[in-house]
């Protein structure tokens, strides 16, 4: 037991510091953190709220060797300005972007976390929205996430029932992306398990929309389970109970995949 991580969960926590993980694929970017302490966000695809991000973090990629696939470092944020993508690399004149406008986010001194935050299985990263807590606390890429509190609720109670999930993950079946609240994949099968909140899936053009949605996945052999907010928030244990049912029924929990 003395070389356990303590059980974490994110209840214990009262106000957050807003933080964002990015990713960094090259060791060229990487040299430019370290060294000269910035980091870019094209301003097309940039995520909602980064004025309100006080640190930023790292997942780090294939090239990086032994800190590969886990986020190792974060920075305190010092400031945001807007560039163009050229006169940040100036000595990439060619590239596709070099005349995007992008986000250069100046970065204080580049700590080592705790402990290194690895994700579990392979999968498709771009930004995490998360706090400086679950940061110095997370035991795993999925304790990142700071979505919703009925998503939060549900994937805690599943955690500590021994029901890992991957949350807020990218599919793309029959040519259209998906991003899945949560997804358990076992043996005889994958399960989508959807959190629907009572605003944002309320309406006719929703339902269609999600009908739609469920149908394209369903046909590329996807399960789906939808819980209410409102289910999720009176009846946790049933939710949880449904979920164990249908992943027992799907053959038991699938390992995750090698990678090399």
């Amino acid at each position: 037991m003395s070389g356990r991580r303590p059980v974490w969960r994110v209840r214990v926590f009262g106000d957050e510091t807003p933080a964002l993980v990015g990713i960094v694929t090259r060791q060229k970017d990487w040299d430019l953190v370290r060294s000269e302490h910035w980091y870019r966000i094209p301003v097309r695809t940039a995520p909602a709220g980064l004025e309100k991000v006080r640190h930023l973090a790292f997942y780090q990629t294939r090239v990086f060797g032994d800190e590969k696939w886990a986020v190792n470092w974060y920075a305190r944020v010092r400031g945001i300005s807007e560039a163009k993508r050229r006169d940040l690399v100036p000595d990439e004149p060619r590239h596709p972007r070099a005349d995007a406008n992008y986000y250069r986010i100046a970065l204080g001194e580049l700590k080592r976390l705790p402990h290194p935050i690895p994700s579990r299985r392979w999968r498709r990263i771009v930004f995490i929205p998360t706090s400086l807590e679950r940061l110095l606390h997370a035991q795993e890429i999925n304790d990142l996430f700071k979505v919703s509190p009925i998503e939060e609720k549900l994937y805690f109670t599943l955690k500590d029932m021994g029901l890992p999930a991957e949350r807020q993950l990218f599919v793309r079946e029959e040519g259209t992306g998906f991003m899945l609240d949560m997804a358990v994949f076992c043996r005889d099968g994958s399960l989508d398990i959807e959190c629907d909140g009572d605003a944002y899936h309320s309406g006719r053009d929703k339902a269609e929309a999600d009908r739609e949605r469920d149908n394209t996945l369903t046909t590329a052999g996807w399960h789906i389970l939808r819980f209410s907010g409102r289910r999720i928030l009176g009846d946790t244990d049933k939710c949880v109970q449904t979920v164990s049912r249908t992943v027992r029924r799907l053959g038991g929990l699938r390992d995750n995949p090698r990678r090399d």
